[in-house]
């Protein structure tokens, strides 16, 4: 199956323009080699990753290369979903990769703050029909924080509860698969979501970017949705969107 390069602009106060490519649920699967090889076409300024990138990292077998690799290409920041257990072992080999893991933890890249909020479920809650609630004092700590604000977020469904009230410019999530099945535009179904899932792709609100990823946790079929790199143009918030 081949893989869509959706592409999407949005404006935040930044002073200027930065792309940004998202990838998201790859779920240590043999897809990273061709992710690899579309990222070199597209020169990003830097590589979003918001969760779901291994699955269980002790069976690890293309998600650390995919991760040295795309060190290489960008500037890397990967925050962690439901199906990344990292032990420390793996958390030691990541740092090494080149790329920037923030597990609950923010840094600043010029006059932008970059924070990865991880999910709820690695504290030991189990993810059915509702997704334990993320780290609530560390995602207040990074809204209070002055400047444009970027939140890697693996779960989408966390910004209606905990998010959008927040003064947090732009989050980058993934997690649903688009809704697994895709019928007129709408997804079928998608986890902490239940049945006709309201956020599983694109931009919502001009603040909230979804990738419909790009691998699958189980070998149930993705139908009218296809694996997706996000093609992420942000740009100041003066300047007029094309």
């Amino acid at each position: 199956m081949n893989i869509t390069v959706s592409e999407y602009t949005v404006s935040i106060d930044i002073p200027s323009p930065l792309k940004a490519v998202v990838v998201s649920d790859l779920h240590d699967r043999p897809v990273c080699s061709r992710v690899i090889e579309r990222l070199g076409t597209l020169s990003p300024d830097m590589i979003l990753i918001p969760g779901d990138l291994f699955e269980r990292f002790e069976e690890e077998r293309y998600a650390l290369s995919f991760l040295k690799d795309a060190a290489d290409i960008s500037e890397v920041y990967y925050s962690i979903g439901n199906h990344d257990r990292l032990n420390g072992n793996a958390i030691r080999l990541i740092d090494n990769s080149g790329a920037v893991l923030l597990d609950n933890t923010f840094i600043k890249r010029g006059r932008l703050n970059i924070c990865g909020l991880t999910s709820g479920v690695t504290s030991g809650g189990h993810h059915t029909k509702k997704t334990p609630p993320p780290d609530i004092g560390r995602l207040t700590e990074f809204s209070a924080l002055g400047g444009p604000k970027l939140l890697l977020c693996h779960h989408p469904e966390y910004y209606p509860k905990y998010i959008r009230d927040r003064d947090i410019d732009l989050t980058v999530s993934g997690h649903a698969h688009g809704g697994q099945w895709r019928i007129f535009g709408q997804g079928i179904y998608a986890p902490g979501q239940g049945i006709f899932p309201k956020y599983t792709a694109g931009v919502h609100e001009g603040r909230l970017v979804i990738s419909r990823g790009l691998a699958n946790h189980t070998f149930i079929p993705r139908i009218f949705n296809p694996p997706e790199i996000v093609l992420l143009n942000i740009i100041p918030k003066n300047r007029t969107e094309k």
